[in-house]
């Protein structure tokens, strides 16, 4: 079974990582084995900015000549060390520039009481910066503590997919952002049951736990619809109620649900969620909705209805759903991630193969982190495969393509 993989970042505050003296030869060390550009490299710089800032101060007092007029500067050091180091390491910071201070005013032979108030201006620099810095780690390790906890919910509640549901080969790859948005509201579920195989894909508005509470509604719901619904659209429907007596007025959630009830025939049903795309013998096609409807949690506010379409699936045919964290992912000229153009690139008759080359290459599009969560499910029928197993009552005529949407071949 394939396991998406998800990309871990260490809660623990960063100022333990490096001390800021050793932090000024760190870059020159660490750049012989690690990319240039990546986050190791760029956290030793940022140490070591406040022992460089420090020097140069020192260097423009000693050849300007000016006496006390650059030593006010030095102040910047100890007050940049609390944005990146710890409190001790602000105090060494500190200590440097009042001892650096004091022996500058010397050699400029500046007055006593000038000194007096340089040195102690430095000072108290120092204590407030230390303060900042222990409050601002206080802070980091509440943050990683809420964050550990949204990210243990999320990996609960967005289970493993097998990698054969029904008549499909199936594969999931979910990516969790860095930084900030580590823990988002991208969901999937796929199921099999009495009306054949069902899916859904989607994406909660904002970031946090109450997005990855949303999330968790959502797909509880979907699950129990599923079962119980012999139409894809009171599934929706049902969705849509739930979300109505639990959603805040900003809120809500674009997917697109889709199910499998016979052989050869996929419906779809698409709530402001982006196109899926179907593999298909004569190339890529994005399936846009004939019959677009508002995300779920907004259906009062427009009072317009989704609607099923109907795509043909044939033997060797694949779908790939996504959320938008794949496609609005920007490499460093801004540019979006070509998903139907790399999807080409990479396609195999394995599904986890032709995700895990899609997550490598989009990592390697945006320079090696995420900065939105970005879930993929990919279906592949085989040739030969059996017909799509329905133990459920049969369908009344016509009652599946309720907005008149025509089928979609997968020759169009």
């Amino acid at each position: 079974m394939y396991q998406a993989r998800i990309h871990h970042h260490d809660p623990r505050p960063r100022w333990q990582l490096t001390t800021p003296l050793s932090a000024l030869w760190a870059p020159v060390a660490r750049s012989a084995d690690q990319p240039s550009g990546t986050t190791g490299v760029r956290r030793h710089y940022t140490h070591g900015a406040p022992v460089l800032i420090i020097a140069v101060v020192a260097f423009l007092a000693l050849a300007g000549g000016t006496g006390m007029s650059w030593l006010p500067l030095l102040a910047v050091g100890p007050a940049l060390a609390a944005a990146t180091s710890g409190p001790w390491g602000v105090l060494r910071i500190g200590a440097l520039t009042v001892a650096l201070g004091a022996v500058l005013g010397v050699h400029g032979g500046a007055p006593g009481t000038e000194q007096a108030i340089v040195l102690s201006t430095l000072t108290a620099v120092t204590l407030a910066s230390a303060l900042a810095s222990a409050l601002r780690r206080r802070r980091e390790r509440v943050l990683a503590a809420v964050r550990s906890v949204a990210e243990a919910a999320q990996h609960a509640f967005l289970k493993p997919v097998p990698s054969t549901v029904g008549p499909f080969q199936t594969a999931v790859h979910y990516s969790a952002a860095a930084a900030e948005a580590r823990s988002g509201g991208d969901l999937y579920a796929l199921v099999s049951t009495p009306y054949g195989v069902r899916l859904i894909v989607g994406d909660v508005r904002g970031k946090g736990l109450p997005a990855v509470g949303v999330a968790a509604l959502v797909l509880g719901v979907f699950r129990e619809a599923a079962y119980d619904e012999p139409d894809l659209l009171d599934v929706v429907h049902r969705i849509e109620r739930s979300l109505a007596r639990n959603l805040g007025p900003d809120d809500f959630v674009t997917a697109v649900l889709a199910g499998y009830p016979e052989d050869g025939r996929m419906e779809l049903v698409n709530c402001g969620h982006a196109a899926p795309l179907l593999v298909h013998d004569s190339g890529i096609l994005p399936v846009e909705p004939v019959h677009p409807a508002p995300p779920l949690g907004l259906r009062s506010l427009s009072g317009e209805s989704p609607g099923l379409q109907h795509v043909t699936l044939a033997d060797g045919h694949q779908m790939l759903f996504y959320t938008d964290g794949v496609t609005e992912a920007r490499d460093h000229e801004r540019a979006f991630y070509p998903l139907g153009e790399r999807l080409a690139e990479h396609l195999s008759e394995e599904p986890s193969r032709t995700l895990a080359a899609l997550h490598e290459d989009l990592l390697a599009h945006v320079g090696g982190e995420l900065h939105d969560d970005a879930a993929m499910l990919l279906l592949r029928k085989p040739a030969g495969s059996a017909p799509a197993a329905s133990t459920g009552p049969v369908r009344p005529p016509g009652r599946g393509n309720r907005c008149g949407v025509p089928p979609v071949g997968a020759a169009e």
